[in-house]
């Protein structure tokens, strides 16, 4: 069908759900109309991908399976590497890699889970952190997808706290042993590679106390992943609870440039603003979503669309989105330059997955009982969202930040 200058689609004629975005009304404020080409041509790749994968995430998000072929074919597509700088890595600037994150959520937040894990944790990890040798060994297969990398820094007991972690690295006679627990590790369960941040045990020694990063094959004895079961958001991806018992590794399995626990936050505020991108991928979802079937739905011999309320909320849901669009493109020019600061970060990641939620409520809500079938999708993604709303650093702890950053006293201790 054609789209006209209003952008308005007739009762009974569905409009295919990827090409909603360049509309005037997806798009309201043309943030994202005067893209370099480049960046385009990633955008498109992830386009791509996720009609080839059509409808089938609703089912694995159903029965709780993890297509991990998929983490592949995004490999093979070159999406993966999440906008790190590295000579062995194909790059995309900050604005590709969060359009394709944005994309990718705006069809599955499982896929783009697994997108955020494999890219934008592990691989950043060992591209920033590794040693020569271990990025010649593993770099490609993580950035291929031929191999599944997870990073394991979250502890059942040290979540929002987690600069207090207990896992322990102690020095051996020709290596280290690992010992401890880590939770909701995304790919820990997956015969990949794992990236285990651990306190250093070394009485006496100067790394006493600090914070390292190791490199653990998944099949070392004494590494034990469990898949975590009984989840109702990200069903697509397994994350899992690790056990390590007197792990024992090689004395290269420690990554040479990871010394304290703020390396482990260097990874964790470039992945923050990833989470502002996702959640704007599903807010566009909730919003296409509900705007088609309100154009379809109809009620009392009329559509919804042409009732007050409903052009109401569709307006509140384009207010909440436009205002998304705005915050990740500032973040995506900020990053390009090099002026990106953690709590800017921190600020996209608060105001987007708050947002998303409301997106999210209204459309479930627009769509009335409709909303809570899983072929509409609305619920899905609503799911999904409040994975997204707490990890990377929940709502309470992004606002210690910026109180934090806003006043100069924290407020943590």
């Amino acid at each position: 069908m054609t789209i006209d200058a209003d952008a308005r689609t007739l009762p009974g004629e569905r409009v295919a759900h990827y090409d909603l975005l360049g509309r005037r009304d997806t798009d309201y404020y043309a943030v994202f109309a005067d893209i370099p080409d480049a960046d385009r041509a990633v955008w498109d790749r992830a386009k791509a991908f996720v009609d080839e994968v059509g409808t089938r995430m609703q089912g694995e998000w159903d029965a709780a399976t993890y297509p991990v072929e998929l983490v592949q074919r995004m490999g093979e597509l070159e999406l993966l590497t999440d906008g790190i700088e590295h000579p062995e890595l194909a790059h995309t600037s900050p604005l590709a890699a969060g359009l394709v994150n944005m994309e990718v959520s705006r069809h599955d937040g499982s896929l783009a889970t697994a997108l955020a894990v494999q890219g934008g944790l592990a691989l950043r990890t060992l591209a920033l952190f590794g040693s020569p040798e271990q990025q010649r060994r593993w770099l490609k297969p993580l950035a291929d997808g031929t191999v599944l990398g997870a990073f394991a820094l979250t502890e059942p007991d040290h979540g929002s706290d987690s600069v207090s972690l207990e896992t322990t690295a102690t020095r051996t006679t020709d290596g280290w042993s690992l010992s401890g627990t880590k939770k909701w590790i995304g790919n820990g369960a997956s015969g990949g590679i794992t990236f285990v941040w651990a306190r250093v045990e070394n009485e006496g020694g100067d790394d006493h106390g600090k914070v390292q990063c190791f490199l653990v094959e998944q099949d070392t004895p004494g590494y034990s992943g469990t898949v975590i079961t009984g989840k109702v958001s990200l069903r697509g991806i397994h994350q899992a609870h690790i056990a390590m018992d007197d792990l024992r590794l090689p004395a290269d399995a420690v990554l040479p440039g990871s010394h304290t626990f703020k390396d482990a936050s260097r990874v964790l505020y470039a992945t923050r603003s990833g989470v502002a991108w996702s959640a704007l991928g599903h807010a566009t979802a909730c919003y296409e979503i509900a705007r088609t079937y309100a154009t379809e739905r109809m009620q009392f011999g009329k559509p919804l669309a042409a009732f007050q309320m409903v052009q109401e909320r569709l307006t509140q849901m384009l207010d909440e989105l436009t205002a998304m669009q705005l915050y990740c493109r500032r973040l995506a020019d900020l990053e390009t330059t090099g002026g990106l600061r953690p709590t800017q970060a921190s600020l996209a990641k608060y105001h987007n997955t708050r947002a998303a939620r409301r997106v999210a409520a209204i459309a479930r809500d627009l769509l009335g009982g409709n909303g809570i079938l899983l072929e509409n999708g609305v619920m899905q993604h609503m799911a999904d969202i409040e994975a997204i709303h707490t990890y990377e650093g929940t709502e309470s702890v992004q606002a210690l930040l910026l109180g934090r950053d806003i006043t100069g006293m924290s407020a943590f201790v």
